[in-house]
């Protein structure tokens, strides 16, 4: 005989590291989040957006709460690389997941607004951290200004009936015609609907593949700038 007597579900929670850096002068200036791509983490990715560091601007780095276990067993688990969600090809799955990494974040910066004084604030996401950082900042659209999506999708499919909300939120979005990880041709088409929506955004074609490098970054910084961001 076997009687299942208790069977549920409860939070489980884990440390996961920021990085707060401040460039420029003091003072109310801009904030910029980055959000990793899949199996890195905030100490390659600040290697890898370092041109980003000469804007005059508060510069977030959060990492991914999702550990990518490390089959070599040469690392330890702070060297490991993290994700920002779970997907195995349910959708539930992976608007839930993506909502507690928004909500982590979220937390985050409203501890910051206690501690510096951010004028506006722009979300910089590559791969996937450029998926979480569209639904991010269109769930939580009363607190981005910028959004920056390179290499990834803004699943504008999530918020059907909802995006008028958010059409303040000036948008760019950066992609390889090399990149055979995620196809430019349905992140275009989502642009395009937010450009009929009346949303200020561009999409951007560059001689690239996925990998984020120093062509994505320079467009990047450069269309910051249009936007009233200045250098050091």
């Amino acid at each position: 005989m076997r009687d299942v007597l208790i069977s549920g579900k409860t939070s489980f929670k884990i440390e996961v590291p920021y990085k707060l850096i401040e460039t420029g002068e003091k003072g109310n200036k801009p904030l910029i989040v980055y959000l990793h791509g899949y199996n890195q983490n905030i100490e390659f990715f600040e290697k890898k957006v370092e041109q980003m560091l000469n804007l005059n601007a508060y510069h977030l780095f959060v990492q991914g709460p999702y550990p990518i276990y490390d089959t070599s067993g040469k690392e330890k688990v702070s060297k490991w690389g993290r994700a920002w969600y779970l997907y195995d090809g349910n959708q539930g799955q992976f608007i839930k997941s993506m909502e507690v990494a928004s909500e982590f974040i979220q937390d985050i910066i409203d501890n910051l607004f206690d501690v510096i004084d951010i004028s506006r604030l722009c979300v910089f996401g590559y791969s996937m951290g450029g998926y979480l950082g569209g639904y991010f900042s269109l769930s939580r659209w009363k607190h981005v200004n910028e959004l920056i999506v390179i290499g990834g999708r803004i699943k504008t499919e999530t918020f059907e009936g909802k995006l008028n909300q958010a059409k303040h939120i000036k948008i760019l979005a950066l992609h390889g015609k090399k990149d055979t990880n995620v196809y430019p041709e349905p992140q275009q088409k989502c642009i395009e609907l937010l450009q009929n929506e009346g949303y200020d955004a561009e999409f951007s074609l560059l001689d690239a593949g996925h990998s984020l490098n120093k062509a994505y970054i320079k467009e990047a910084k450069t269309w910051l700038i249009k936007k009233g961001y200045f250098e050091n």
